[in-house]
């Protein structure tokens, strides 16, 4: 009997299914992100459009993600993943299929920044979150790691397809394409083979048997009480404020960074295609750097790991404060190393140290505004690097910001303490 439930605990686990449908899904939702850059220049080209009044309708499918994803993660674990998520991934598929027909701004704003932009949290990090905390505990962070290895792909993926279809029959024919993968790839597989919690098919989390249920315990005895909280209770605490705004510090200096490094760089003699490569480089890093750092704070713990990943990401940035005054490519390429190596921390363990204090009842709604936060702090990044540069004709100072909400952020982690709510399986089974 023992020898059965041995092999029993050596079969493939299903939860490895539904992570390899989060990193396809994720790949898509971070694609229609990036892929944004190069339909954006051809409508420009086309329509002649300003760019501030043309890039608006990627602001309206922000603002329509942040309202979202407390919404969709609060449906999810209330009445399922697939009922929330495959009409959402329908409405991407019928939202760029409408694209197709744009004549107008306002079309252009209702068809990608209202149809699209609602339809987004559905196949997003939001779902795949509250999903995969499901089915991993022990092994969370390096399932979120591979899971979020999809956001890396997407760059490298999405970004040349399109501007090779657009320059072959035209941002039309791109949109259309783009429609058809939507409704031929992510909503099947998702319809067919995504599970909600893995006592569906008579499993625990990690694939232990529910016939023979391993014995795990808390590293900290209020672990599991935390999860039990009510929302109100929860709201009262340093601790849940620290979880919704560390992701967003580290928020606002990503994005300042992505979005003004090319202009930077440009103002400093680089070639325009050599500077905007460095984001697909920077991606491809920040790829396979996902994975490690999960698996690595699967057993070093998510506050060193996230430690780690923020002291690349400030590595980072001051190889580029130091490209303006000593112009070497080495450090353009330590820039995109360290960069792409701690942005790579940031989504398995906010997922990861999120699952480990809140997964339960509430946790779709905790998420969806721990999401909801980091749009407000990508989009506030965004808007104060530019008007430092406006103020002062220099990045120096905005970069500096960058690197001090990291170390802020870095902080909240310590004092949010995730290691005193992990479970870990006991050595007695």
């Amino acid at each position: 009997m023992k020898q059965t439930t041995h092999l029993e605990g050596q079969r493939f686990y299903y939860g490895w299914v539904i992570v390899g449908l989060a990193m396809l899904s994720m790949a898509y939702w971070f694609g229609l992100r990036t892929s944004f850059s190069v339909f954006f220049v051809a409508l420009i080209d086309e329509f002649h459009w300003g760019r501030a009044e043309a890039a608006a309708a990627l602001s309206i499918a922000m603002v329509a993600y942040m309202v979202m994803a407390p919404i969709v993660g609060i449906l999810v674990d209330r009445i399922g993943p697939r009922r929330v998520m495959l009409p959402g991934i329908a409405l991407i598929g019928v939202g760029l299929l409408f694209c197709t027909q744009i004549e107008t701004l306002a079309q252009f704003y209702l068809f990608y920044g209202v149809v699209v932009g609602i339809g987004i949290p559905c196949l997003s990090i939001v779902p795949f979150t509250i999903i995969l905390a499901h089915w991993f505990e022990r092994k969370r962070g390096t399932a979120n790691g591979l899971a979020s290895v999809g956001i890396g792909m997407s760059s490298l993926l999405f970004v040349p397809l399109f501007q090779y279809l657009i320059s072959l029959w035209g941002w039309r024919s791109a949109f259309f394409i783009f429609s058809l993968l939507v409704f031929a790839i992510p909503l099947p597989l998702n319809a067919i083979f995504l599970r909600h919690r893995p006592e569906e098919i008579r499993l625990l989390p990690d694939g232990d048997s529910v016939d023979n249920m391993p014995k795990e315990v808390p590293f900290h005895p209020t672990g599991s009480s935390l999860k039990k909280q009510g929302l109100k209770d929860l709201m009262k605490t340093g601790r849940f404020w620290s979880v919704i705004l560390f992701p967003s510090l580290i928020a606002f200096g990503i994005y300042m960074v992505i979005v003004h490094h090319v202009r930077y760089l440009v103002d400093l003699g680089v070639g325009k295609m050599w500077a905007a490569s460095l984001f697909a480089v920077m991606g491809a890093i920040s790829g396979g750097f996902r994975f490690f750092w999960g698996w690595l704070s699967d057993r070093i713990g998510r506050e060193i790991t996230y430690t780690l990943g923020g002291i690349c990401f400030s590595l980072g940035i001051l190889a580029l404060l130091l490209f303006q005054y000593i112009l070497s490519p080495f450090l353009l390429y330590l820039f995109a190393f360290f960069f792409g190596a701690g942005w790579g921390s940031t989504a398995p363990m906010i997922m990861s140290i999120s699952g480990d204090l809140y997964k339960g009842k509430n946790f779709g709604l905790i998420y969806g505004m721990v999401e909801g936060n980091i749009g407000i702090g990508a989009a506030v990044g965004t808007w104060v690097g530019g008007f430092i540069f406006d103020q002062t004709q220099n990045y120096f100072w905005a970069f500096i910001l960058a690197i001090l909400m990291s170390f802020i952020s870095i902080l909240l982690v310590w004092y949010i303490a995730p290691r005193k709510f992990r479970l870990i399986k006991t050595s007695s089974q």
